[in-house]
């Protein structure tokens, strides 16, 4: 495809996401599925130009509503690419109207051009929410979270997330993955704080590997490695992953577990269990049992499982703010159940699974989110009506030492600009 091709394709994929109202990876990948004459090079640019787009979105409505420019799909992607540093020459080369190509500039977007002519996409004179890319209905919140950081937090979640992987001690050492990931030209480095994670430098294809393929390695944040690892699960121990999903972590706790004891994979969704099904196989681990809430028996089950768990893991539904760097889009688009509904549905399935737990077991909860209101607010509201439950701090159990803890404090407070990981929140509970 010709450059003029690939920004056509980016306009009308943006057009989607922002009619469809279903999270933008989503839409990206259905547009994609029916039209296989893109290659992988002209994927690879339209995809990156859309979601560069996203990351830009306050600082490209503010550019909009600066020049009195409708706010379109058409119009952001053109400023976008004049203030990255497309010149007026190489705009109206690709602004043709020929075929597949995008339509020749009006005459409001030809004196745009000019006028953006050596700008930046950030401006001296934007609000700092606008620099931080904050949609005002979080505004508050995350500056309660950040402080006199709140920029500098924000800043770091515009720029992609690197990719990470979680190496399967089942069937290898970190060591050797590394070894298999080199001989596919796949460069690693060792991430600072979990044991089994390697980090890739560049982008490969992972799924072309030899490591990935035959379940050496999988792809999954650092961040959402340690929730697995601060479970500290051992051989011959009975863990409840109640909202196991696709199973990320529960195959890191599984590992743990070194195949004995049994892990029961829990979710309210079977499709996502049935996906995790077929990633445990892949990965040689055979003490899951998955087990879905859809099902009454499940249920039944469940409820006479009273103290016979030694940890129940809790990786709460939430507004998953901490992702954005990876899903820019969750910024501005509210997909699912809204915060005071998310708030609910947590503090429920706490007290739901309470009673769980054995004496002396601890309950793990966890979040992708950002807000106090999902974090550590749940956990105060918990302990008030669960006298038998004792917050532990995160450093005195940490597994290689508390010199080794990324956090101070009681809680795993994981941050992109501290941690290069996503957002994420974890606290310990133990039942006396």
């Amino acid at each position: 495809m010709r450059d003029a091709a690939r920004i056509q394709t980016a306009i009308d994929i943006f057009e989607k996401i922002e009619e469809a109202r279903i999270p933008m990876d989503n839409t990206i990948r259905d547009y994609m599925k029916f039209r296989r004459y893109i290659g992988s090079k002209d994927r690879k640019y339209i995809v990156e130009l859309v979601y560069n787009v996203m990351r830009s979105y306050a600082r490209l409505n503010w550019w909009i509503e600066k020049e009195q420019l409708e706010p379109n799909a058409r119009t952001k992607i053109l400023i976008y690419l004049v203030l990255i540093g497309s010149s007026e020459h190489d705009i109206l080369i690709r602004f043709t109207g020929e075929k597949h190509c995008p339509e020749p500039l009006s005459e409001a977007e030809t004196s745009l051009v000019a006028n953006l002519q050596g700008k930046a996409l950030d401006d001296s004179n934007m609000p700092e929410e606008v620099l931080a890319e904050c949609p005002e209905a979080h505004l508050e919140k995350l500056r309660n979270v950040f402080d006199e950081e709140f920029l500098a937090h924000m800043q770091a979640m515009q720029i992609p997330a690197q990719m990470d992987l979680r190496v399967n001690t089942i069937k290898v050492t970190r060591e050797r993955a590394q070894e298999v990931l080199a001989a596919d030209s796949v460069e690693t480095i060792e991430t600072p704080y979990s044991p089994y994670g390697l980090r890739a430098v560049g982008k490969p294809y992972m799924s072309a590997t030899k490591a990935f393929h035959k379940g050496l390695v999988e792809i999954q944040d650092e961040g959402s490695q340690l929730i697995s690892y601060v479970c500290q699960a051992k051989p011959g121990m009975r863990v409840l992953d109640y909202c196991a999903g696709s199973g990320g972590k529960t195959l890191g706790i599984a590992a743990q577990m070194e195949g004995k004891g049994i892990i029961y994979a829990m979710d309210n969704n079977s499709r996502r269990l049935e996906k995790g099904r077929r990633r445990y196989k892949k990965a040689g681990i055979h003490n899951v049992e998955v087990r879905s809430l859809e099902d009454e028996k499940n249920r039944k089950w469940l409820r006479r499982q009273e103290g016979a768990m030694d940890i129940v893991l809790v990786d709460a539904p939430c507004s998953s703010s901490g992702t954005w760097r990876r899903n820019p889009d969750y910024r501005w688009y509210q997909y699912g159940p809204s915060l005071e509904e998310i708030k609910s549905i947590q503090a429920d399935i706490l007290n739901r699974v309470a009673d769980k737990v054995k004496s002396g077991g601890y309950l793990i909860y966890a979040t992708c989110s950002l807000f106090i209101e999902e974090n550590e607010s749940q956990v105060d509201e918990f302990l008030k009506s669960h006298s038998d439950y004792q917050l532990q701090n995160i450093k005195d159990l940490w597994p290689s030492g508390s010199e080794n803890c990324p956090c101070d404090g009681p809680y795993l407070r994981l941050f992109t600009k501290d941690h290069n990981t996503d957002g994420f929140f974890t606290a310990i509970l133990k039942k006396q």
